[in-house]
């Protein structure tokens, strides 16, 4: 049976922080007979003492599990990285600027992956002045709809949430070429290109 966390990353994590046992057993209540017993892995630590030890050790519960600090890896900020989540239990949009471990309800939600939106989904877009004005020929009722649109350039990002009887269409800034995401209840997460 695999433990939820391990001696060895329990004192990775507590000598990168320059702790002695001791002195992490204090921050969270227990004695360093205690942290000792987890780190040669004959004990583990009480489930209630997960977050407290993550906190005393400067790291995420993540971290904590996966033994090891996480690097931010996303120097460039690009826009077009963005990744979206659809939780399946109460509908909540979340997006993240490149890969992100999210949750919602209780659930860890998976990126949605994007395939090229055919016709029946395919946008129209129409420049109004300094924006583009983005029509989508589906329909809107309460049991199939366009839950989302987003709009993604290398720079920004804007999600506009639509609703079941309410038009499929929105208004975009003109900021050059990006990529206009729509999510449809049935029938999944689309994209295309936008000049």
């Amino acid at each position: 049976m695999e433990t939820y966390i391990t001696g060895p990353a329990i004192k990775h994590l507590r000598e990168a922080k320059g702790l002695t046992q001791e002195e992490l057993g204090k921050r969270i209540g227990v004695g360093s007979k205690a942290v000792s017993k987890w780190e040669t892995g004959r004990g583990l630590p009480d489930i209630s003492l997960i977050q407290p030890l993550a906190e005393a050790l400067g790291v995420s519960v993540i971290e904590l599990m996966n033994g090891d600090k996480i690097q931010n890896q996303n120097v460039s900020a690009n826009m077009l990285r963005t990744k979206f989540y659809v939780c399946p239990i109460c509908g909540n949009v979340l997006s993240a600027a490149g890969s992100a471990v999210v949750s919602c309800c209780g659930v860890t939600l998976p990126p949605l992956e994007a395939e090229e939106a055919d016709e029946d989904h395919f946008p129209h877009s129409e420049t109004v002045e300094d924006e583009r004005f983005i029509t989508i020929d589906h329909p809107m009722t309460k049991s199939h709809y366009i839950s989302f649109l987003a709009y993604a350039t290398a720079d920004r990002f804007q999600l506009i949430k639509l609703y079941p009887e309410g038009p499929a269409q929105a208004r975009i800034p003109m900021r050059g070429s990006g990529i206009l995401y729509l999510f449809c209840n049935r029938h999944g997460f689309m994209k295309c290109k936008l000049p």
